[in-house]
């Protein structure tokens, strides 16, 4: 499921660089379907990820980025090319 989810994930950060609406929704969808059926087999930081919507991060974490910046509560800046790790 993972593969799928990295392939939703870049159709989704690809979608919103364009303004795809559509595409958007319909990948946020998947997304969320595929959070709902994995909640017992997928990592708990990639499902954490995905459940808040986290997708450059979940992005990150399944192209093996280590150190993932915490959320703005933690005070660390996001890093500036987060979706690097798909390419």
């Amino acid at each position: 499921m993972e593969i799928e989810i990295k392939n939703s994930l870049i159709a989704l950060l690809n979608a919103i660089k364009v303004s795809n609406a559509a595409v958007v929704a319909a990948e946020m969808a998947r997304l969320e379907d595929y959070a709902a059926r994995g909640r017992e087999t997928l990592h708990p930081q990639l499902l954490h990820f995905l459940e808040r919507r986290s997708y450059s991060k979940a992005a990150m974490f399944l192209g093996g980025v280590e150190n993932i910046p915490v959320g703005a509560c933690g005070g660390r800046a996001a890093r500036p090319a987060q979706t690097e790790a798909l390419k």
